[in-house]
């Protein structure tokens, strides 16, 4: 008697066209924490759901991608979609595409149809629909990505999948030191050597950014609010774009010589201020804070 699913479990199989997105999706769902288990044959879907039972909600989203790379195993996935739905929360996806679109992309990356042959790429298309018309009918959710590009894609399902107040962006602010060289895995770079150093104000040489004296001297200095109002409303576009083109991770990086006081005063502010967009979970590193 196979155990049964957790009341919380959620379960998503994403099948459809080869060409038409579902490694795109795939993509997108494990930006979103979806378990995302690729090529599974239909017969291991349900101990895919026992295991994530026994996890304790340590999986409590998993999708799996079921499609006709599967071969002769694949037959069997419409008798397991039914299976699962007694007793589990599960949901099909579908991604569907023109012929015409199917045959352009795999065109563009110079490979055959899974399922031509010695046929042509609209052979294996043919063999294809008539293989997944049954399940199509039965879908929960059919995408037809003809028109869709890879981020209109991904912003479909962040749409349809992403669990309540899941960010649109999760965005790192890291304050750094340019001694220690730039990082290279930032988006955008931010320069705090305009302000006084307090390094050169003994009482504030031993402390750091997360001291609120130094914190109270490199935000007081003439230039440094209206910098950090200034930069935060500009970086709120950037930020917003993302979201539109699906770039869920982002890095600012604020610089000074030593990466101990400007950079980290004016990271933290920095970081308080984008806190207030919507869509924008933040995270702030000190990447060299200690290394003096």
């Amino acid at each position: 008697m196979p155990d049964e699913a957790s009341p919380n479990q959620e379960v998503l199989i994403v099948t459809g066209m080869s060409g038409a997105g579902r490694s795109t999706v795939a993509n997108a769902l494990e930006d979103l924490d979806w378990y995302v288990v690729d090529n599974l044959p239909p017969q291991m879907l349900r101990p895919l759901v026992d295991l994530a039972g026994h996890a304790e909600g340590a999986l409590p989203r998993i999708a799996a991608v079921v499609d006709v790379r599967g071969r002769d195993f694949f037959t069997d996935l419409q008798q397991m979609i039914q299976s699962l739905r007694d007793g589990t929360k599960l949901r099909v996806i579908f991604l569907d595409a023109t012929d015409s679109a199917l045959v352009r992309r795999f065109d563009a990356v110079r490979r055959p149809h899974p399922l031509q042959g010695g046929g042509t790429i609209l052979d294996g298309i043919a063999t294809e629909r008539a293989r997944l018309a049954t399940i199509r009918e039965s879908s929960d959710i059919v995408i037809d990505t003809s028109d869709l590009n890879v981020h209109q894609l991904a912003n479909s399902v962040a749409e349809l999948f992403a669990a309540e107040g899941t960010p649109g962006v999760k965005l790192t602010i890291m304050s750094f030191g340019f001694k220690y060289g730039a990082p290279f895995d930032a988006d955008m770079i931010a320069d705090a050597r305009f302000l006084p150093n307090p390094f050169w104000v003994p009482e504030l040489r031993a402390h750091t950014g997360l001291d609120p004296e130094v914190r109270e001297y490199v935000l007081g200095q003439p230039g440094a609010s209206e910098f950090t109002d200034a930069y935060a409303q500009a970086l709120a576009p950037v930020l917003n774009g993302y979201q539109h083109e699906s770039k869920r991770f982002a890095t600012f990086a604020i610089g000074c010589t030593g990466g101990k006081h400007r950079s980290v005063a004016i990271a933290n502010a920095l970081a308080d201020k984008l806190k207030e967009l919507p869509g924008v979970a933040v995270n702030v590193k000190h990447r060299d804070l200690g290394k003096e």
